[in-house]
């Protein structure tokens, strides 16, 4: 069964060819079908690889499939990598993107571009597993460049907002800056390596002494690319605007798949940051730093969408956090539970949009839990997880996360504590405002309001199970577990033992679920005891509020340092290089030569005598130059 790993990719491009070439003609109900279908064959061939890996004692296999680019000592094979690694994000990437499509299909079902959209989804879906399969670097960087292509087209999907169109713009010029990082990356390795393909470069890395300058700065070059990829300071600010684009979108692209791509590069390539200690150090510190910054600015944000993608933002920070402090097992735990609460918190509030009739900001809501009661109790369950309290998902990886930050650095520990009590308050706030209290919209949009179809509700309580069990997946020692996805990564990732004593664990647990619940219960008291609503008027609120509100002016500083310098270098170059020299030396060519001919024309008379002259003039001239010249 391992040998048709090439099929899992394959079928969602198939998907993508018919669905794209039959947008106008196939049925709206056909296109889901096979749009949804696809994706749920790739899943049914994941978990048979899966299976057939756990059954297998060598858990790494590389598929073979064609030689791809041969050029003197670059040799790259177009060949699939099969380990316990790749087989689990097939079946996230597989699995939850099989829920977004039969989503969709309620959720997309009125709109003009309903073929297009599925075809867009079918790709970007085939480029992630491209992506996660490669068993090169280049492999991967092209599933790595595909799934940018594809946020732009899904991010812009709605082009005819010029807004939407600018959002997408946005995402893919800095995906660009991080791009670029990646691919001299790629070149660097080659030339040091003499190959970019993991089973030849990972062995020669495992010969170096930490800290050789060559290997810091490849480590530094993937961590910028991962910057891009994964919403990081300074590359973060593409991914808030990029809700822009369908619900659907936010949920498969910004929670479950592409963004997690940096954080499964850099567990890929553990080995290289292993050996890069400062490089890795700068890792948590940005990873901590994106965790606060994001929860900060979610704090204060009314969009229902917007506080969606400032957690993420953070929860992306909590991922690079474990992994500059070597938890990489704690990290793509994470990256697992994330995926379902965070899948299903973005699609509960596609739900919630969907029955306000695209209305996101919560100051028009309120009271909508009992008018959605599905969306309401899976919502519910998202909210807890993200907000760690046991036993659901969230609480079990972060924890584990928490606990390595922990024997790293104590104070780096207490920041992300507090970015935890965060995380609960903002989550619950976002709930309370959403569902409680009463409706504060007009009488006549309340009467529209109803629970979403099945199309929609069925993805989302799979979703609610998996965010609330998920976490029996990694259930530590110190609760009475095995943590069997240490276990299952352990041939690809070395479990890293923790030197903590079971009583300060049971510590550290306890302070982070204490936490969490005095967040929750101030959310309470605040947003449903006392009614309060974010104050709408700029001038009433603290200035620490404007700040988060205005998400710290960072767009605005990025203006001012970037995007006006260079727009004022392109005016100069446009006035000046282009239209002054450019042109002025083509315009004075032009000229010089209309003018000249203006008096060489004359001696073009038509006389046939002064012709004869003339000639005879040119034969003396000549006769007379080669006798001077003796």
């Amino acid at each position: 069964m391992i040998n048709l790993v090439w099929l899992v990719p394959l079928i969602p491009l198939l998907g993508f060819v018919i669905n794209g070439l039959g947008r106008n003609t196939l049925s709206k109900s056909l296109i889901g079908f096979i749009g949804s279908g696809v994706i749920f064959i790739s899943f049914l061939i994941s978990v048979s690889i899966f299976l057939a890996l756990g059954n297998d004692p060598v858990k790494s296999h590389e598929i073979f499939l064609f030689d791809w680019i041969s050029a003197g000592t670059l040799q790259v094979p177009l060949s699939f990598l099969v380990d316990p690694l790749s087989s689990i994000m097939l079946l996230i990437i597989t699995g939850i993107g099989f829920l977004i499509h039969i989503y969709s299909i309620g959720y997309m079902h009125d709109d003009a571009g309903f073929g297009k959209f599925f075809s867009y989804l079918n790709l970007f879906i085939f480029f992630m597993l491209l992506l996660v399969l490669g068993s090169n670097y280049l492999v991967m960087f092209i599933g790595w460049e595909g799934v940018g292509l594809c946020s732009y087209l899904l991010i812009g999907f709605w082009y005819t907002n010029s807004s939407y169109a600018t959002a997408a713009k946005k995402a893919f010029v800095m995906n660009r800056i991080g791009d670029l990082g990646f691919l001299i990356a790629i070149f660097m390795i080659f030339t040091t390596f003499g190959s970019i393909e993991y089973a030849k470069v990972f062995p020669q890395v495992a010969e170096l002494m930490p800290g050789d300058s060559t290997l810091a700065l490849i480590a530094l070059l993937l961590f910028i690319a991962a910057c891009g990829k994964s919403a990081q300071i300074p590359l973060f600010t593409w991914l808030p605007d990029a809700m822009a684009g369908p619900t659907p979108v936010s949920a498969l692209i910004h929670a479950a798949t592409m963004v997690t791509a940096g954080i499964y590069m850099i567990a890929r390539s553990h080995i290289l940051f292993d050996l890069a200690p400062v490089v890795q150090h700068l890792i948590a510190i940005i990873g901590l730093a994106t965790a606060v910054l994001g929860a900060l600015v979610a704090l204060t944000q009314t969009d229902i969408k917007k506080v969606l993608a400032y957690s993420t933002v953070s929860q992306l920070g909590y991922m690079f956090l474990g992994l500059g402090v070597g938890a990489y097992t704690g990290s793509f735990f994470h990256v697992i539970t994330h995926a379902f609460f965070k899948a299903l918190l973005f699609l509960c509030a596609g739900s919630v949009i969907h029955a306000m009739h695209h209305e996101q900001d919560m100051r028009h809501m309120g009271g909508l839990r009992k008018k959605l009661p599905v969306t309401f109790a899976t919502m519910l369950i998202g909210t807890i997880a993200i907000a760690g309290l046991p036993p659901f998902s969230g609480f079990f990886s972060k924890d584990e996360i928490l606990a390595h930050v922990y024997e790293h650095n104590q104070f780096m520990w207490g920041i992300a504590v507090f970015t935890a009590f965060l995380t609960a308050f903002y989550m619950f706030r976002m709930l309370f405002l959403t569902f409680y209290g009463t409706y504060r919209g007009t009488h006549h949009a309340e009467e529209k309001i109803h629970e979403s179809p099945s199309s929609m509700t069925i993805p989302l309580i799979i979703l609610a199970v998996l965010s609330a069990v998920g976490g029996i997946i990694g259930i530590p020692e110190v609760l009475g577990g095995h943590h069997w996805l240490a276990g299952w990564l352990s041939p690809v990732i070395p479990a890293h033992g923790s030197a903590l004593s079971h009583v300060t664990e049971y510590m550290l647990m306890a302070v982070s679920v204490v936490g969490v619940i005095v967040a929750i219960a101030y959310a309470f008291v605040k947003y449903v005891k006392q009614s309060d609503l974010p104050v709408a008027d700029q001038g009433k609120r603290s200035a620490l509020a404007n700040l988060s509100y205005h998400k710290f002016y960072i767009d605005e500083v990025y203006d001012l340092l970037v995007r006006r310098p260079l727009d004022a270098l392109s005016r100069f170059f446009y006035k000046v290089v282009d239209t002054k020299i450019v042109d002025g030396i083509v315009n004075g060519l032009g000229w010089s030569t209309s003018e000249a001919s203006k008096g060489i024309r004359l001696l073009q008379s038509g006389n046939i005598g002064f012709y004869i002259f003339m000639m005879v003039a040119g034969i003396i001239s000549l006769l007379l130059y080669t006798y001077l010249s003796l």
